[in-house]
């Protein structure tokens, strides 16, 4: 079983969806909580409700992952303020809709910075520390799209096939060192997600947060290396891993033929979503 009580957990994309949700469930559990996400208002907003309801420490950091040096500024808040890390929950992300020449170059960057570099470069700041301890914990949200190829969103589940792909290899590298490594792939989750990256939702049931979140705890203390939250999410995913990729990408463009994607709904304006499917 894995303890939480007393330890400190790092969360990104914290301010909302399923990074708030964790910050709820690791709290009620006894973790201090260092809360990362752009929106410092909300941030200490959120930290007060934590402290309050749970008598538990909600540090404040700031910080916007699509930037060069954001993991260099989070870490470095982290050392000045003598904290140490004890699970990392890389949470932060977001999805694009569109043609892929349509949707602006910088939202793709941004986004690969987001999805991909901020979840390499802050396991490589926290994982050391874990590994040296002996003890840890990482969860890196991933997606239901890790396993199949999703026209409109060529960034997106290439992204999480990544971050999917890299928690496993980790959770074998470090598993003798105490370290746990686990992937969470969610599908449809009531979040704003959806209206975020303006693509239609996904088919089968949604699950809320908190749901979510509950099932992804439930199965990093029982050392899984990646699980699905949902038995219809779980089905989907043998069925696509079963099928040729080619099939299945002419199969979905095929269906989004009558409502394709407009390079004006492909360009909008990111905001704070901490939730992925």
């Amino acid at each position: 079983m894995y303890t939480y009580t007393g330890k400190m957990a790092l969360i990104t994309g914290a301010s909302s969806g399923i990074g708030e949700a964790f910050a709820h469930a690791l709290a009620s559990r006894g973790m201090h909580l260092i809360l990362v996400a752009r929106t410092e208002a909300r941030l200490h907003e959120l930290a007060q409700e934590l402290t309050h309801a749970y008598g538990v420490r909600a540090e404040v950091i700031p910080a916007d992952l699509s930037q060069e040096y954001a993991t260099s500024t989070i870490v470095h808040e982290v050392q000045s303020r003598g904290l140490v890390v004890d699970m990392l929950v890389n949470n932060a992300g977001f999805g694009s809709y569109g043609h892929f020449t349509d949707v602006d170059l910088q939202r793709h960057h941004t986004q690969v910075m987001v999805n991909v570099t901020s979840v390499v470069d802050l396991t490589r700041a926290f994982l050391p520390g874990m590994a040296a301890r002996g003890d840890g914990a990482i969860i890196n949200i991933a997606s239901i799209s890790a396993f199949a190829s999703i026209p409109y969103m060529a960034v997106y589940p290439a992204s999480k096939s990544f971050v999917l792909s890299f928690s496993e290899t980790l959770a074998a590298e470090y598993r003798d060192e105490g370290v746990r490594v686990m992937a969470l792939c969610p599908g449809e989750v009531k979040t704003n997600f959806t209206n975020v990256s303006g693509n239609p939702s996904a088919p089968g049931p949604s699950m809320t947060t908190d749901e979510v979140v509950a099932f992804a705890l439930k199965n990093l203390e029982r050392g899984r290396s990646f699980v699905i939250p949902g038995a219809f999410n779980n089905m989907m995913s043998i069925v696509w891993r079963l099928l040729p990729r080619r099939f299945f990408a002419n199969a979905v463009m095929k269906s989004l033929k009558s409502n394709p994607p407009s390079s004006v709904r492909a360009e909008t304006g990111r905001k704070e979503v901490s939730a992925v499917k």
